[in-house]
């Protein structure tokens, strides 16, 4: 049986302060739901996500100086996202951010919570898949991977890291470094679940190859690599249980 997921943690912003409180009620009201900070502009936001793990952001769209796509924008990976805005004009960007849902204002519970239960079933679902691993048979210790006109045999044990490039995927072991025509989540799919974790949109490690992890940057072989904000609890949890 899976363990209950921690609380989500939420960060709401919005420069309308009613709505900010209203958001903030309903957080309170959600038992999965943990409010960690408000901020009324887009680049106070950017700050408070600089600093600490947020796994759910409520974003208001039209704020001064920096609107919240804008925010996005500038995000390498940023967290689960709701948008909460009085305009429905905004759907086709939303998209385009992976937005996980989009609430028009004014805001109900029942809707705040049917937002707020997809960023649950988003989360259960990507940490159901961790630890629902299994232990690679012996006879599936390897993959293929075509490299240009070449199948090459590429033994999982060997592999440092995958990180996405473009269209490609850079493949390194201790050997060789492979670019492979494919996305991280074929990746995902055909390498051993028990032996690697996704740790960021352009990243997935090899557990057994983690050396340090030091301000939520993993060292492996003297490269430096990021860990996502939304793939921080997954991370720690696997590496607590490898």
């Amino acid at each position: 049986m899976a363990e209950p997921t921690a609380p989500l943690r939420c960060l709401v912003v919005d420069d309308d302060s009613l709505a900010l409180q209203i958001v903030e009620n309903c957080i309170a009201n959600t038992p999965f739901l943990a409010h960690v900070a408000s901020c009324n502009s887009a680049i106070a936001a950017a700050e408070v996500l600089r600093q600490q793990p947020i796994d759910l952001l409520f974003l208001d769209v039209e704020m001064p100086l920096m609107s919240g796509l804008d925010l996005l924008r500038t995000l390498q990976d940023p967290p689960l996202v709701i948008l909460i805005t009085s305009s429905k004009n905004y759907a086709v960007e939303a998209f385009e951010h992976d937005v996980l849902d989009y609430v028009v204002k004014p805001i109900s519970y029942a809707r705040f919570l049917q937002a707020a239960q997809k960023a649950l079933a988003a989360v259960e679902a990507r940490t159901s898949q961790a630890t629902e691993a299994i232990e690679v048979p012996q006879n599936t210790q390897f993959t293929f991977v075509k490299v240009d006109s070449r199948l090459v045999k590429v033994l999982f044990d060997e592999v440092r890291y995958v990180e996405a490039l473009g269209d490609y995927v850079h493949i390194v072991t201790g050997q060789s470094k492979l670019i492979v025509y494919s996305t991280m989540r074929a990746v995902e799919e055909k390498f051993p679940a028990s032996l690697f974790v996704r740790v960021h949109r352009s990243f997935i490690v090899n557990l057994k190859r983690v050396q340090t992890i030091e301000d939520n940057t993993i060292i492996l072989d003297n490269k430096h690599i990021p860990i996502g904000q939304t793939y921080l609890r997954e991370v720690f949890q696997r590496l607590n249980k490898f």
